[in-house]
């Protein structure tokens, strides 16, 4: 066990290190105060996670709001102090969305990234692997940073890197594993780590398209458009955004990035340069779409020079960040429309693009013009939407009394 104290004062030798800034850190030191008083108030010195979250509960009520679906900022901001003490006492470093410390890496490691960037580029990986495994690559090096650098980095550190995934879905922590073993092997290639250590990674079998997608009753995604108030400049921004994903299909990310030159109003076009493909596709701008982003530009767009049109609408006002996938504004206007969210399945924007890849699948639309329209560069992505739709896998189903012969045709 560790003292209460000596984890505060590492922690906030850390936060410093990592180039938080003044105003920051005056906030964290008088939470931390708090906390302080709370353990002494139960005569505890040595630092309990569980404790930790009890003074969370007890200061804003967060896991019956948690419940209720009332959370604050403030409420999470409580949480995630209590969540990073207990992230720096098991792994030493600041992790996970905390983290300021891609941003602040040693000119070394930032060197060493963009290399590493650039070798996936020219090994023709595609743009959204080179920035998804650049940003792992970021955050393994930062990690590293606290613990001598890559000269020193060995199996023990790579597995301390891979212990602090925990939490996170399969499907995040395959992708991040993967990200780590290519650039453990870009590292070995350029002298930075011994090759042996790429086998520190450990295997995950991929279960790739086992799962059945997440998909909406066609009847609660009416509620949830319904649901959006358009009265005001935030519900304006959120109406356009969820059209523009459940109607034409959009990634998240692709909206967030979208510029206003991207709309082609008098051919009635929207061109997307998708961040996954890097390819550029032209969709129809459906009526109801256009007016919901004209609506948005014109009468709920905080005034801004970012060329983005949707943008934050809280200071400092600027485009979404893309380790923001969006999600919050689904599940606030599914409460609103008092659409049950269930934590057994995902409830991100990207559910609606599967729930339109069903529809249309049921609709008899052909996988390829789906894959056109879902920007797949393969029917096999596509045809995986065949599982979320119960009557298109009965038409599948075949007769075990049926000869052979007329069973396979």
């Amino acid at each position: 066990m560790v003292a209460l104290s000596a984890v505060l004062s590492g922690l906030d030798a850390e936060l410093v290190r990592l180039g938080y800034k003044d105003s920051t850190m005056v906030w964290y030191r008088g939470c931390w105060r708090r906390l302080e008083t709370f353990f002494a108030a139960r005569g505890v010195e040595e630092f309990s996670l569980d404790l930790a979250m009890a003074w969370v509960d007890e200061a804003c009520g967060f896991f019956e709001k948690e419940q209720a679906g009332t959370l604050k900022g403030t409420d999470v901001y409580l949480f995630r102090v209590a969540q990073m003490l207990g992230d720096y006492v098991v792994h030493g470093a600041v992790l996970r969305r905390y983290s300021r410390a891609i941003t602040k890496l040693s000119g070394d490691g930032a060197d060493t990234v963009a290399r590493f960037e650039a070798w996936l580029r020219g090994a023709d990986r595609s743009v959204s692997t080179v920035r998804s495994y650049g940003t792992v690559a970021g955050e393994f090096t930062a990690f590293v940073d606290t613990r001598g650098g890559m000269a020193r980095c060995d199996a023990a550190t790579v597995e301390a890197f891979v212990a602090a995934l925990a939490g996170y879905q399969f499907k995040t922590v395959e992708q991040k594993l993967c990200a780590l073993r290519s650039f453990l092997r870009f590292a070995s290639g350029d002298g930075l780590v011994d090759v042996a250590i790429v086998d520190a990674v450990p295997p995950v079998k991929s279960r790739k398209q086992t799962t059945i997608p997440s998909v909406w009753d066609p009847a609660d995604v009416t509620k949830i458009v319904d649901a959006v108030d358009r009265g005001n400049p935030c519900g304006k921004r959120d109406y356009a955004i969820i059209l523009l994903v459940t109607r034409l299909g959009l990634r998240g990310i692709d909206v967030k990035r979208l510029e206003f030159s991207d709309f082609d109003w008098l051919g009635n076009r929207l061109s997307v340069v998708q961040s996954k493909t890097g390819h550029r596709v032209w969709l129809p701008l459906l009526k109801d779409v256009g007016w919901a982003v004209i609506d948005y530009i014109r009468s709920g767009r905080p005034v801004s020079d970012c060329p983005q049109v949707f943008i934050r609408h809280t200071a400092p006002i600027g485009p979404f960040s893309d380790q923001d996938h969006l999600h919050q504004i689904l599940v606030k206007h599914a409460r609103a429309a008092h659409v049950a969210v269930s934590e057994k399945r995902r409830h991100g924007m990207h559910s609606l693009r599967h729930t339109l890849a069903t529809r249309l699948m049921e609709d008899g639309t052909p996988v390829e013009q789906i894959a056109d329209i879902l920007g797949h560069q393969s029917v096999k992505s596509t045809g995986v939407y065949l599982k979320s739709s119960l009557g298109l896998l009965a038409k599948c189903a075949l007769d075990p009394d049926a000869p052979a012969t007329e069973a396979s045709r």
